[in-house]
């Protein structure tokens, strides 16, 4: 119970409480199960693709989409991979278990295993035999072999009895040519062995320019091998009949990988950060027909690397297959489709805004490090609200310079996308290109009635969108939004107008609340919306308690207290957390209600305020006196209902 004492005063003493151009093309990467790249070989006959990871000592098998079908553990170490010429097995150099491991590609399960120590580290196959770098510092390199076409697949070691090698040296061959090389040694170190007899014979030694060998490959007909040092900053052409310059493949910093398709298309890859990645070329082209740049998927925010030695080729050459890396540690295969395709560019320029149902014009241009012939054949499709699958329109051919233009008269208004595609051919990968103009649609008249009214709490209210002229939508929408954050601004109902355009929803207020009409739009009219907000009284009830009568006097009911009895006055209103009552205390003298200060009393969860007026009620006898309790938006602690005056309450003392 809140107390409220007055005085001959009558001052009151109160406690307040208190928001252009995209390839046709689909290239695609997966996230690798693996902490380290050693080798990567593809298998086309069962489409599955091995990448070796020495850090964990496994290798993961994927299918063409890079999804993980098998991972081959138990391999510490595990580097180079070879892949026979019928894809019936792959070799892993092991060198953690001083072993070269051969599987069963139809299954992914071990079929053999050769001792190849110490520490075997790089593959080649030819000519019936596998041969094998193996070595350490401690031990020094030299080459060894599996004899594949011997039933019991003799192993032979120390194959150049003067090896040069320190160390393990990294191997490839083609038409019975081997080249050997020394990894991450400077200057560069390589050797060319006759292996055509099923023996080796060093023909040639030297080094070359460069330093940090990463990987190197023998072109398919065994004439050149094309090296990846890291320096220079290119991939160097070595002739195998004697290691003298036959040119390089252009690149940037600094080169880490190289593989060779078997009808002579090369890819090579560098390990820098800003710069392509990938560079394509096709047989006896030293011209790049195709870059990748792989894009930052790392926290770093630093674009994802090539990993040393990781690209292979399918062999039929619909894809190159890449392992990068991210400043997290995070291998992914890539999927580069169509690598031998030239990359094409499709841009379309359409106007950026345009009036709808008449002529537009949109331009653009087909290029590619392909040239064009003039007259290539553009498909064009429009997308907009009344065709938002496209609809072909006609087909457009290029100029000799690659440019094209066509003409529209867009029949639906809004965002209307015109897209551009080429179908690619033998040189050139497929690619489409869109660009979108706003196209201009007319303003709708929408109105919902009751703006600025003020109703009585509880009171059900009915409101009337009226919809103006449009083209096919008839749909409005009449949204809620009540005040307060604990009410959610809601649809209370949609449908389609009458025939006069009206829609109606009867809405219980019981706080002030803003209706919103909305008109999603169609093809020739913008969307639209228009509120009204209303406001709601709350309900006021005050009583009067331990009056011993109450009586019509003076125009008014009137309760007689007992100057010894206090007056309990008991409100009643809506409740909300916070909520105060106002209440004023007026007295009467000499023809005026003279108002005292007011007081503010909080309301409890029951919505009640109770409020005993103390004081020594003897100097009140014959006074006339008067209580109102109210709701004040936003004085009253909070400001979801509007302004309500509560009825005036008569009394006086007697003796």
């Amino acid at each position: 119970m809140r107390t409220f004492t007055t005085a001959t005063t009558l001052a009151v003493l109160f406690s307040s409480v208190a928001i252009a151009a995209t390839p046709a093309f689909a290239d695609s990467t997966r996230i690798l199960p693996v902490k380290s790249a050693g080798d990567i070989v593809v298998d086309g006959v069962h489409q599955r693709v091995y990448v070796s990871d020495p850090g964990n000592g496994k290798i993961v098998v994927t299918d063409y989409s890079g999804t993980v079908v098998k991972q081959l553990t138990s391999l510490p170490g595990v580097g180079d991979l070879e892949l026979s010429a019928d894809s019936a097995t792959v070799y892993a150099a092991v060198p953690g278990s001083d072993a070269i491991v051969a599987f069963d590609t139809a299954t992914a399960t071990e079929s053999a295993r050769y001792p190849a120590g110490p520490h075997p580290a790089y593959l080649a196959l030819m000519g019936g035999k596998l041969w094998f770098g193996y070595g350490t510092p401690q031990s020094g390199g030299n080459i060894g072999s599996v004899d594949l076409a011997d039933p019991g697949h003799k192993v032979s070691l120390a194959q150049d009895p003067e090896s040069p090698w320190f160390s393990a040296p990294m191997l490839d061959g083609a038409q019975g040519t081997l080249v050997a090389g020394m990894p991450e040694q400077s200057p560069s170190e390589l050797a060319v062995y006759d292996a055509s007899s099923g023996t080796l014979a060093r023909t040639v030694h030297t080094s070359v320019e460069g330093s940090g060998l990463k990987e190197l490959a023998v072109t398919p007909d065994g004439q050149d091998v094309v090296v990846a040092n890291a320096s220079p900053y290119y991939h160097a052409v070595y002739k195998t009949s004697d290691l003298t310059s036959d040119g390089q493949y252009p690149a940037n910093a600094y080169p880490n990988a190289v593989d060779i398709a078997p009808d002579g298309s090369v890819a090579t890859g560098i390990d820098g950060a800003n710069e392509p990645d990938v560079y394509v070329f096709r047989p006896g082209s030293r011209t790049s027909v195709r870059e990748y740049d792989f894009p930052s998927t790392g926290s770093g925010g630093n674009a994802d690397l090539l990993a040393a030695g990781a690209l292979a080729w399918a062999p039929d050459d619909s894809r190159l297959f890449a392992v990068s890396y991210n400043d997290d540690g995070v291998y992914r295969l890539r999927v580069l489709t169509t690598p031998t395709k030239a990359a094409t560019l499709v841009r379309v320029d359409a106007p950026g805004t345009a009036t709808r149902a008449r002529k537009l014009t949109v331009k653009g241009k087909v290029t590619s490090k392909a040239v064009f012939p003039a007259g290539v054949r553009l498909t064009v499709t429009r997308t907009d609200l009344d065709s938002p699958k496209g609809k072909a329109l006609a087909s457009v051919t290029t100029k000799a310079d690659g440019t094209f233009s066509f003409t529209d008269t867009p029949p639906a208004g809004g965002r209307v996308k015109y897209a551009v595609a080429f179908a690619g051919d033998a040189d050139h990968a497929p690619a489409s290109g869109s660009d979108s103009v706003d196209v201009s649609r007319a303003k709708p008249a929408l109105t919902i009635d009751n703006n600025h009214k003020v109703y009585s709490y509880g009171k059900d209210v009915k409101f009337t969108a009226h919809l103006g002229k449009t083209y096919k939508n008839r749909t409005v929408e009449i949204w809620a939004d009540p005040f307060g954050s604990d009410k959610p601004n809601k649809q209370v109902k949609s449908g389609k107008v009458d025939s006069h355009g009206a829609l109606s929803v009867t809405l219980d207020l019981k706080r002030d609340t803003k209706v919103t009409a909305k008109f999603t739009g169609d093809s020739r009219y913008k969307s639209a919306s228009a509120s009204s907000t209303v406001g709601a009284r709350v309900s006021v009830s005050t009583s009067v308690g331990n009056h011993y009568k109450a009586k019509s006097a003076w125009g008014h009911t009137y309760y007689f207290f007992h100057k010894s009895k206090n007056p309990r006055i008991t409100t009643k209103m809506p409740y909300y957390p916070g909520r105060r009552q106002k209440f004023e205390f007026e007295v009467y003298y000499q023809g005026t209600w003279y108002p005292g200060d007011p007081a503010y009393f909080e309301l409890g969860r029951d919505g009640v305020s109770r409020v005993e007026i103390t004081g020594d009620h003897g100097q009140d006898v014959g006074w006339r006196f008067r209580i109102r309790s109210s709701y004040l938006n936003g004085s009253s602690g909070d400001t979801v209902n509007s302004t309500t005056h509560g009825a005036w309450k008569y009394f006086t003392y007697t003796r």
